[in-house]
């Protein structure tokens, strides 16, 4: 009977929009052409079209799509910025007042040896990460990718080794770009093999340009042979290509064994496979594959039938070349990983991919929104100029209109009313203030973090940390999502070093490292420090986990470990019971940071006073008793 069937989808709560979901379920052509390129995969139109949609309403234009279906009235309606408020709250929260990277047992302290050496390296990982994040403006990349992430529900960092800066760069990258390739046997939740960069470059006729597709790949796949720059059959084009063979050594060479393929240095071929191994300097075994990169580009008008960005023909493709000279044709990048990581705004569901938006669940409050300030603006025009009825007109030639100081000459049973539509403002202003109640309720921003709470409204501290309840538990889920994500960053920012051979990174061994974020709500620093204070005075909590309590609740310490030295600087007393304890100079002196004091230096001679010639001191420099005693000793 030709029903229509509901889809359920990640993007499935934009289908009460018209434009997104036409009769056929599908976006709009005319409002999101880009989501039906030739290129772009089927799956990914509706993804797209609703990346576009969300960035409007972000951006203060849902009525500039509206208008497509809805006609141009639709453009009179009022935006006043609601969803944008709504974001940078949230990105503010889940963000944090600070973000620091630490490495776990850097702050820690150790007697053996074997515990010294681990601390020792966890210190300088952590403090190589933070130089980088200092270096790549860490706090910078991050907001940029949350306020994405937020807005559209994804996120994408792209991470490459820099031979100029020599360190690992961090791009943030808009999500409408990434295409990862999810077979229909894969899994979403698992990163896939094979990731796409794609977008359209505009026709330029001054440069004789015409429209055209760039798409960057990136692929893990088996460790092939080595190959160079080059060029193709017709010599137009660059390629990468097997280098020519070495000319074989008659005195060592073995005429009847064949050459075998080039390698890239290091690699091996087993013998019993036949495969290409690499041994990886983060890696305990040796591995089978490798990433490969690849820039292109086609002519979008030399593209024919049914192709996407995953089947685009090898054929027109022209390649790009890097800087020193290398064809970006599967390069091998000398990783066995893909530097590309996806992060979602929320924990997606089991064996997907993407995540959702935070104002998924409230775009429909924030049309009425939109809709009630539109009237209320209406109704603000009367109100301010209100409608006058005139009967009873002596001249009918006189002109009716209201402006300050006119007279109007009525009859004898003349009237003049004004028709007063305060009321109906003042209902459509209650009507605004409960759906921002509603939206605040659905998105769980309570009112005290959007600001819109005076303080003196607020009874106690209790009640306002069990307002804050609904945004606990947003935010907890946000961070969850982002946990893993952020320290993959850290993980691939420490193994581009160890492939870079930069000399600062030589012997370091790779350890988990995590990205802290500080506290999103007010905090009693008062309550805090005194509870760390009772803690560590009392011996239930280290001395570690009380300062990064007091870090975490905004106390200005730059650097835990440095903290924690020159408070233990300062303990004399514990110093000293440790000196009975253990009765170690040196351990003393470690715990104070000072150097041992040198046990080897010569005392000062003693300067006694001269004796006298007959052997005794003067009766009244001799202390009572003393003489008697001698004097019987001399018996």
């Amino acid at each position: 009977m030709g029903l229509r069937q509901i889809a359920i989808h990640a993007w499935s709560w934009l289908n009460y929009k018209p434009v997104y979901s036409d009769a056929m379920g599908m976006p709009n052509r005319r409002a999101f052409p880009e989501a039906q390129a030739m290129w772009v995969p089927a799956e990914d139109e509706r993804r797209l079209a609703a990346y576009k949609l969300l960035s409007a309403y972000d951006h203060n234009q849902a009525a500039e799509i509206a208008e497509v279906v809805d006609g141009a009235g639709a453009r009179d309606r009022r935006e006043f910025g609601d969803p944008s408020m709504f974001i940078d709250t949230l990105v503010a929260n889940v963000l944090g007042r600070e973000q620091k990277i630490v490495v776990p047992g850097a702050e820690q302290t150790a007697s053996e040896e074997a515990g010294a050496a681990s601390v020792a390296m966890a210190e300088r990982v952590q403090d190589l990460l933070r130089d980088w994040a200092k270096a790549e403006l860490l706090p910078m990349r991050l907001q940029q990718c949350e306020r994405k992430t937020v807005a559209l529900g994804d996120g994408v960092y792209r991470m490459a080794w820099d031979p100029a800066k020599k360190r690992p760069t961090l791009r943030v990258t808009d999500p409408g770009f990434y295409f990862p390739v999810i077979g229909e046997d894969d899994d979403g939740g698992e990163y896939p093999t094979r990731v796409h960069f794609a977008w359209e470059l505009p026709e330029d006729p001054k440069r004789g340009l015409k429209a055209r597709l760039r798409r960057i790949t990136y692929e893990l796949d088996w460790i092939r042979p080595m190959t160079v720059a080059g060029l193709d059959e017709t010599g137009t084009r660059a390629v990468r290509a097997l280098p020519p063979a070495p000319e074989p050594d008659p005195d060592t060479a073995d005429p009847a064994e064949p050459a075998g393929p080039a390698l890239t240095p290091g690699d091996i071929v087993e013998p019993t496979s036949g495969m290409i191994a690499r041994q990886y300097a983060w890696n305990d075994e040796p591995s089978y594959v490798t990433c490969y990169l690849t820039d292109a580009t086609w002519n979008i008008g030399d593209l024919k039938g049914n192709v996407d960005v995953d089947s685009l023909p090898a054929a027109g493709a022209v390649y790009a070349t890097r800087s020193d000279g290398e064809v970006l044709d599967h390069l091998d990048l000398l990783i066995d990983f893909i530097p590309v990581v996806h992060v979602p705004n929320t924990v997606p569901p089991a064996e997907e991919h993407w995540g959702q938006s935070s104002l998924a669940k409230a775009l429909q409050v924030f049309d009425e929104l939109a809709g009630s300030d539109t009237d209320s603006a209406r109704a603000s025009a009367t109100t301010g100029l209100p409608m006058l009825a005139v009967s009873g007109v002596t001249d009918p030639r006189q002109e009716l209109s209201a402006s300050p100081g006119m007279v109007f000459k009525l009859g004898d049973n003349g009237k003049l009313t004004a028709v007063d539509t305060s009321n109906a403002l003042a209902e459509l202003r209650n009507h605004v203030a409960d759906l921002k109640d509603r939206a605040s309720t659905i998105v769980r921003l309570p009112a005290v973090s959007l600001g819109t709470l005076s303080p003196s409204e607020v009874p106690s501290g209790f009640a306002m940390q069990i307002s804050l309840g609904p945004l606990d538990s947003l935010i907890g889920s946000m961070r969850l999502a982002r946990e893993h994500k952020e320290a993959l960053i850290l993980k691939f920012v420490q193994r581009l070093y160890l492939a870079g051979q930069h000399p600062d990174w030589a012997g370091i061994t790779p350890q988990d490292a995590l990205l802290v974020r500080g506290p999103y709500t007010p905090t009693d620093k008062a309550a805090v420090l005194e509870q760390v204070a009772n803690g560590v005075s009392k011996g239930v909590m280290s001395l570690e986990t009380g300062v990064r309590m007091l870090t975490d609740a905004g106390f200005p310490i730059d650097d835990i470990e440095t903290e924690i030295e020159q408070i233990q600087s300062r303990q004399f007393e514990q110093a000293r019971a440790l000196a009975d304890a253990l009765g170690s100079v040196d351990a003393v002196a470690k715990f104070l940071g000072v150097e041992t004091p040198d046990d080897t230096v010569t005392p000062p001679a003693l300067n006694l006073p001269p004796v006298p010639a007959n052997g005794n001191a003067d009766d009244s420099e001799t202390p009572p008793g003393q003489g008697q005693e001698e004097s019987g000793g001399n018996k």
